[in-house]
C-alpha cells in the first residue's frame, strides 16, 4: 500500500489487520478502546478510509435491498418450488 504522508505511516501489514478490524468496526463489534484506535488510524491513512467508505456504501446498498419484499407472484413460485423439493427429498430418504 503506498501513503502520500510520511515516513511515520503505517505499514502495509498493518494496514491489512486494520482493514479486518474495519468490518468489526463497522458492525459495531468493536469495545470503544478499539474504535478509537480503528478511527484514529482511518484519520490518518486515505487508503484505508477509502476502502471503509466503499465497504460501508456497499453494507448500506445490501441492507437497504434486503428490505425490499419480492413480488408475490415470484414468492408463490419459489414456495412452491420449495415445496416440489420437500416431497422430493422425502420420497428419496
Amino acid at each position: 500500500m503506498t501513503h502520500t504522508h510520511g515516513s511515520d505511516e503505517p505499514t502495509s501489514t498493518e494496514c491489512a489487520e486494520y482493514l479486518e478490524r474495519i468490518v468489526y468496526f463497522l458492525d459495531n463489534e468493536l469495545d470503544e478502546a478499539d474504535c478509537s484506535v480503528v478511527r484514529a488510524h482511518l484519520d490518518t491513512c486515505n487508503p484505508c478510509l477509502e476502502k471503509y467508505d466503499l465497504q460501508r456504501t456497499v453494507k448500506a446498498v445490501v441492507a437497504r435491498s434486503c428490505s425490499e419484499a419480492a413480488p408475490d407472484d415470484l414468492r408463490q413460485r419459489v414456495m412452491f418450488r420449495l415445496r416440489e423439493v420437500q416431497v422430493q427429498i422425502t420420497r428419496e430418504g
